[in-house]
């Protein structure tokens, strides 16, 4: 059976509620969830409460964006409790700088001549954490551009027209903050670093050191070359693996939640290394 321990929610820039995630969890058949919204642990309760109601075991998390050197690498973090107020104080200041950068990009999208208010994007994401998504949304809603691709190509991607940086903690002090928040750091995607496969042996080798637990290896865009480098690798630096999709709903409707039918279907046996390293992490 599958597991799914990659989604986003409302409550950051995925398109489901936590009740439609773990409807859509009921019907792929799925034995585990994880909640890992951008920045946020604001729908983990609830969606904790919906899993226990549904008999679906849900593993609050939550994805950070990191800096390693010149690199941005995305961090999982599991098992952390959603109500830490040392946890959601550190949290604040990336919820903030999201913020500013919205307020930055729409002001460079007003000098190419695209009016867009920040009431208007929250409109689109309602709760939670307003961010580029949701941007990209609504450019094309307003027909400035075809696709929710398109958005980033022209605009919204890194170095592209309305770009701008924001706020991120170093890659070594959200590990550190996470497993003094009693979880599990994971590196998402790892795959996304280098198509190539050719700076993931040095940086995976540098956060491991840096107290990296896991690499994220089951995910929709590993080629079969990737999984087994990627395998090799944490066998070398003895990391756990985990897997999901980065399900976001119609904002990326190409990844689909994880299920058996749909040929992407990360196996039940992860939970045990990850509930083990839980374990040593809280011992």
């Amino acid at each position: 059976m599958c597991i799914d321990l990659h989604t986003h929610s409302v409550y950051s820039d995925g398109s489901s509620t936590p009740t439609e995630l773990i409807e859509l969890a009921l019907r792929n058949g799925l034995r585990a969830l994880a909640l890992t919204d951008h920045d946020t642990v604001e729908g983990v309760a609830e969606l904790m409460r919906l899993g226990k109601e549904a008999g679906i075991p849900v593993i609050p998390g939550v994805e950070i964006s990191t800096t390693l050197r010149e690199h941005t690498v995305h961090m999982l973090g599991y098992g952390l409790d959603p109500a830490n107020p040392a946890l959601l104080a550190w949290l604040k200041p990336l919820q903030e700088g999201r913020e500013i950068r919205n307020a930055a990009i729409l002001d460079k999208l007003r000098h190419l001549g695209i009016h867009i208010t920040i009431e208007e994007v929250e409109r689109i994401s309602c709760c939670g954490q307003t961010g580029r998504p949701h941007i990209a949304r609504f450019l094309v809603e307003k027909g400035v551009v075809e696709n929710f691709e398109a958005a980033f190509r022209q605009y919204l991607g890194r170095n592209k027209s309305a770009w701008a940086r924001r706020f991120s903690y170093p890659a070594e002090e959200s590990i550190a903050m996470i497993h003094r928040c009693g979880g599990v750091a994971v590196l998402a995607h790892p795959g996304q670093l280098d198509q190539q496969m050719r700076l993931q042996p040095v940086l995976i080798r540098e956060l491991a050191l840096r107290g990296l637990d896991g690499l994220e290896l089951y995910y929709p865009t590993h080629t079969r070359k990737m999984m087994k480098k990627l395998r090799a690798i944490a066998a070398e630096q003895k990391l756990l693996v985990t897997g999901g999709s980065d399900f976001h709903g119609q904002t990326r409707p190409t990844h689909r939640l994880a299920s058996r039918n749909n040929g992407f279907c990360p196996p039940c046996s992860l939970l045990d290394d990850l509930y083990a390293r839980l374990d040593t992490i809280n011992r």
